[in-house]
């Protein structure tokens, strides 16, 4: 049965070998399978008539009757257009048409009664309706006054005349010949418990809705079941990992209580303590673990990683943190540097620049176990780097990384695979979370360390410059430092941006006796160090930079962000570029900069800034703006194949879809009994090439 469903699109009537070619390429539709799932984007509602005198330019496309009063042709040349003034007994309307003109003559007839669809607008004082469909009522058939499918299309498609209505024909003869073909994929108890209407009524519904109620079941089914094979694919694959990788046993927390009492410098907040009991409860279990941490910017993410790392080496095994840029891999070190020497223990560093007689030294001492904890960049993956034994890979940002780059620091155990712990400070909303994350356990920080005030953010347009800098040089006069950001390097003929040289120059001259530092992309890693331990000892009290310090520097002093064309960045990276400042016990801020020309996306982005400073909440934003795909990374496109669902909008859906994911994977997880013969099946025949995303976090 399934066979049917992968035969060519060339071979249905009306098709052909161009047209299939055409719709492989423009559309992705190879077979009778795809076309089916290939669903509209909107309908037109053709089950109502509208009077003349109800339509106004608010409305969408309208249907009418009317007849046809009068008609000619007027304007020259390239203005030349067809008018005609239909009329109902509340009023007359006029059409007009630009293009086709010769095609509509031939259709039009005074005195005959048509029905007409199209969208009203406001012409000076006159609603009338440009290019509309036109069809003479008497001929106008019954079974077309109904929602419409409309399908997304591309030009070359309908220069070969493969439009939306000629989709919608397609779909009506594929339907026709497949409607008893189509097979049901879930099991009779959760078609009961969830209310859905059979699958073939529902692929019927979503292409030719019999009205709005069955247009609603239609869409709820289909995103119900997307959403559910997703989350039962990440739920097997995590049982499936549970059941198969086998952890070491992490069982002395001697290390952590002895580090706990004499040394750690500050009270852990309670979401601190919560995550290290979920990480030792994973750690004991004999199961590998695969945690996401998630957590704020300053939320102290490296300390519960430190702590974790005392469980491992306690246990007679080594650490690894992987980060994915140098500065941020040196920050990492010189963070955990400090708690490692109180515990006497021996941690490296390993990046590019390492000296090759340093490597030297890195490497026998990783063999031989004397080397406790190794942090670096991806240098950490190349094959010369052996652990005796590594029992925790520590992986920070982890959206930066690809899944093979993971991998390989995943397989560097060859006994046991190590414990993984993912750590992000990019907020992931918690529908995105369950659609990415769905086979990791994930572990959230969600509270700032005591005596941190909240970063006070302000929007300020180009206009109040002088204003803002008076400011600057107040802050600084009280010995704090700045960071002053922009968006480009170099400029831009096609946007009006200032540029970063140019912004460079300009504070120069408004701040002579204050000494600045640069950093861009495009400077050489040395430079860029340099210029940024000058200004973490404090030698220059302005960075000038681009977003190359978004994630890594760690500069307590800092306490002003200014961030210029600030309506250039987008949400996440205006909140990770705020999380550079806030470090220290004074009050922060965080300046936002624009024009005045805002686009309303760009306008809701400023305001969220201004009004919270909970990642969370700006992640449920960024994606309601943004969407999913954007949020996800390529990396993640094979969990996101969505066809009918949306994550930013079908968030309860996809928490149902879950819950009937967990408790069939709880009661019959190889889906064997007879009930679940149909889940059974559509798993078997999806595609055999998806990445197990789950083994490699």
């Amino acid at each position: 049965m399934s066979n049917y469903f992968e035969t060519s699109i060339e071979f249905l009537k009306g098709v052909g070998p161009t047209k299939a070619s055409l719709l492989n390429k423009e559309l992705g539709i190879f077979n009778y399978g795809d076309l089916l799932h290939y669903y509209p984007f909107r309908y037109e509602d053709r089950t109502q008539f509208h009077k003349i005198a109800e339509i106004h330019e608010d409305l969408p496309n309208v249907q009418i009757k009317a007849t046809v009063k009068r008609f000619s042709e007027a304007g020259y040349g390239r203005k030349k257009r067809l008018v005609a003034y239909v009329q109902d007994e509340t009023g007359t309307l006029e059409l007009v048409w630009f293009k086709g003109a010769q095609w509509i003559l031939k259709k039009l007839q005074i005195g005959v009664e048509y029905v007409i669809f199209g969208k009203p607008s406001l012409y000076g004082r006159k609603i009338n309706m440009a290019h509309p469909e036109i069809e003479v009522a008497a001929v106008h058939k019954t079974d077309e006054t109904y929602l419409q499918p409309v399908y997304s299309t591309t030009e070359k498609l309908k220069v070969k005349y493969v439009d939306s209505k000629f989709i919608g024909k397609l779909q009506r003869t594929l339907l026709e010949q497949s409607f008893k073909k189509i097979p049901e994929n879930l099991s009779q108890p959760i078609i009961d418990q969830f209310k859905l209407i059979a699958r073939h009524h529902a692929i019927v519904n979503i292409h030719f809705p019999a009205n709005n109620d069955m247009l609603t079941k239609a869409r709820f089914r289909l995103k119900f079941e997307e959403l559910f094979f997703i989350q039962l694919r990440l739920l097997t694959m995590k049982v499936a990992r549970l059941d198969k990788f086998r952890g070491q046993i992490f069982n002395s927390a001697e290390l952590v209580t002895n580090f706990y009492e004499n040394h750690i410098p500050f009270e852990l907040t309670g979401a601190q303590k919560k995550v290290i009991k979920e990480i030792y409860r994973d750690m004991r279990s004999g199961k590998q673990m695969n945690r996401l941490l998630q957590g704020d910017v300053g939320s102290g993410k490296t300390i519960v990683a430190f702590l974790s790392m005392l469980l491992v080496v306690d246990g007679g095994a080594q650490a690894a943190l992987m980060a994915p840029t140098e500065i941020l891999a040196i920050q990492h070190f010189n963070g955990l540097e400090k708690f490692a020497k109180l515990m006497g223990l021996r941690i490296a560093l390993l990046t590019g620049s390492t000296k090759t007689s340093a490597r030297k030294i890195i490497h026998q001492y990783l063999k031989t176990g004397e080397l406790h904890i190794l942090v670096g960049t991806h240098a950490l993956l190349e094959d010369i780097v052996q652990f005796q034994n590594l029992g925790l890979a520590v992986i920070d940002e982890q959206h930066r990384f690809g899944v093979a780059q993971r991998s390989k620091l995943w397989s560097k155990n060859k006994d046991l695979y190590p414990h993984v712990l993912v750590m992000t400070a990019t907020p992931i909303p918690r529908t995105l979370a369950m659609a990415l994350y769905g086979d990791l356990d994930i572990s959230v920080i969600d509270e700032l360390p005591a005596g941190r005030k909240p970063i006070k953010t302000l929007h300020r347009y180009d206009a109040n410059r002088l204003k803002v800098w008076g400011f600057l040089k107040e802050q600084i006069a009280l010995g704090r430092q700045v960071y002053i950001v922009y968006p480009l390097i170099e400029e831009s003929e096609k946007m009006d941006l200032k540029d970063l040289m140019d912004g460079y120059e300009s504070i120069q001259r408004g701040f002579p006796e204050v000494p600045l530092s640069i950093v861009h992309g495009k400077m050489k890693s040395e430079d860029k160090d340099y210029e940024m331990q000058r200004f973490k000892k404090g030698e220059t009290k302005i960075m000038v930079a681009t977003t190359v310090i978004e994630v890594g520097v760690d500069v307590p002093n800092a306490s002003v962000m200014v961030i210029e064309n600030a309506e250039r960045f987008g949400l996440a990276q205006l909140h990770q570029l705020r999380g550079r400042v806030g470090r220290g016990a004074e009050q922060s801020y965080c300046l936002l900069i624009s024009s005045f020309k805002l686009s309303a996306e760009a306008k809701t982005r400023i305001e969220t800034m201004v009004r919270t400073n909970n990642g969370f909440e700006i992640a449920d934003v960024d994606l309601q703006l943004r969407g999913p795909g954007d949020l996800a990374g390529t990396q993640q496109s094979g969990l996101l194949d969505l066809t009918i669902a949306d994550l930013s909008k079908d968030t309860k859906i996809l928490q149902v879809a879950r819950q009937a994911a967990i408790e069939l994977v709880d009661k019959d997880p190889s889906f064997s009994s007879k009930e679940n013969e149909n889940i059974q099946r559509h798993v078997g025949s999806l595609k055999k090439s998806v990445v197990n995303w789950g083994r490699v976090s």
